[in-house]
Formats: structure tokens, sequence, C-alpha cells
């Protein structure tokens, strides 16, 4: 399938690592030029080094995604680089797990200025551009959190509900100027920012998902990639589950039980033809 996307300008929040980073990568290959910003002038420098050396159409720049004025100065050097913006991936995200009654009020301004004032403030800056083209797709990565709340993470569940929220109220307002806004849910996926977790729960966060298995960035990357292209035009204002068939079920483990017994029994049934 033709995507569409070569000469792309994609602008992808916390887009030199992890989801961001392998969504980056997918872009690029898809022939679009990416934009990427992140806290850590480290990453951003070896990830420029690194695709650039591959021969791909690079930008990224180290900033605070809290700090509006530095997002409208990198949003505003793009568009003196490239001349557009075509594609804002709002990425880039904080957890903190404790019980709630210890959280300070500066972790709580940390995690909703980061995941949720974040997401308000980068969408209004790239809706500007992209209305006066009449042209743009936003996409909101979100999480399972959103849907059922995690105990001991109550501030980022509730930032990413209204990540789930703003999505549709951006989707309905920006429609007029031919933008589309859709939601990403991932489910338990093996990145730095659930590497705790995963290290202390991996069996039992399995255990809720029917495809028995964690997801990988990978995972998320190439459905992002589609869902910003043409071949989706039809589609907004709503979130995309990518969870592996997370609680698909109440007994995710129920029929992957049954197939251990049909291939005992298919084995057994080849063993007495024998």
């Amino acid at each position: 399938m033709e995507l569409n996307l070569k000469g792309k300008v994609v602008v992808i929040t916390g887009g030199a690592a992890g989801i961001g980073r392998a969504t980056s990568i997918e872009f690029l290959k898809e022939g679009a030029i990416v934009a990427v910003c992140g806290r850590r002038n480290e990453k951003i420098e070896k990830f420029y080094t690194e695709m650039s050396n591959l021969g791909y159409q690079v930008y990224g720049e180290a900033l605070n995604i809290r700090d509006c004025k530095a997002v409208q100065r990198f949003a505003e050097n793009i568009i003196h680089k490239f001349g557009k913006i075509d594609i804002w991936v709002n990425n880039a995200g904080v957890a903190l797990d404790k019980p709630f009654w210890e959280f300070t009020k500066e972790e709580w301004d940390n995690i909703v200025e980061t995941n949720l004032e974040a997401v308000w403030n980068c969408t209004r800056i790239c809706a500007r551009y992209m209305m006066e083209k009449e042209s743009g797709v936003i996409i909101n990565i979100s999480s399972y959190a959103s849907k059922i709340p995690i105990a001991g993470g109550p501030i980022y569940a509730a930032t990413k509900a209204g990540v789930s929220s703003l999505t549709k109220s951006f989707a309905s307002e920006l429609a007029p100027y031919n933008i589309r806004v859709i939601g990403i849910v991932p489910g338990m996926i093996n990145t730095e920012i659930s590497k705790k977790n995963i290290a202390e729960n991996k069996d039992k966060l399995i255990s809720n998902i029917s495809m028995k298995r964690l997801g990988e960035a990978e995972d998320l990357a190439k459905p992002i990639v589609f869902l910003s292209s043409d071949a989706a035009g039809y589609m907004s204002g709503f979130d995309v589950e990518i969870t592996g068939g997370k609680y698909a079920t109440q007994n995710t483990d129920w029929p992957w039980r049954i197939k251990n017994e049909r291939e005992k029994e298919k084995n057994i049934s080849n063993g007495n033809q024998l």
C-alpha cells in the first residue's frame, strides 16, 4: 500500500526514545522528514547523528515540553527550515507510581503539565499552522490507564483520560480545516517508562493479554504511520487500542489452554496412527 508520506514534515515529541523513536524511524522509512524534541540533549544528538548517517532528513531540539514558549520556538524553527508541519505526534510523557497521599504538589505539576497541558499547548501551536493550509494529522498517545485507572498511578491515569477526551474535542473543532485527530491507546509496551513494572510483574501483566506477549515500540509505530497517512483519511475523533487484546475477555488463558489440549490430542492421534 502506498502511504504517500514522502516529503511530509512530521513532528514527534519525545521522538528520540521508546515509542517515539520507533515511530520516527518508521516515518523516515516512508520518506518523511522528521523533527523530534526531548529533554535530554545527548539522546537528541545521538538520534540525529544515527539517522543522518543513514541518509534520512531529520531535525532535533532539546527542550522541556512543559515550556510552551520553547515549543513555540521549536515549531517556528521547523516552519522556517521546512516550510510546513503536516503531522504532529504528541508522544512525550512521564509516569510515577506510589500511594496517592504521598504525591507532592511538584510531582502533580510535573505529571499534569507534561502529559496533559503539553498536549493542549502543542496541539494549539501546530493546529494554527495546519489550519492555514487546511490539512494535517495530530496523533495523541494516550494509555490503557485512560480506560481502567491504575492503583498507585492516579495522576498519570487522570491525565491520559484527559488526553483521550481532548482527542475527541480537537477532532471535532479541527474537522472543518481537514485536520484529523486520533488517539493511540497502547497496552503494556516494553519501553523505558514501563521497565520497572515489567521487571516486577511480567507474568501478571501478560495474563491479561490475549496474545500472551508484551508489545514492542515497533508494534505501535507502523499503525501510527498508517493512521497518519491518506489511507486513513476518513478516520478521526477516536482512540485506537494497540494492546494485543488486553482485557478482551476476563479469561484470556482459556483459549490457550484449549489450544494446548487440542495439540496434545492431535499428537496422541498421530502417534496411534504410527
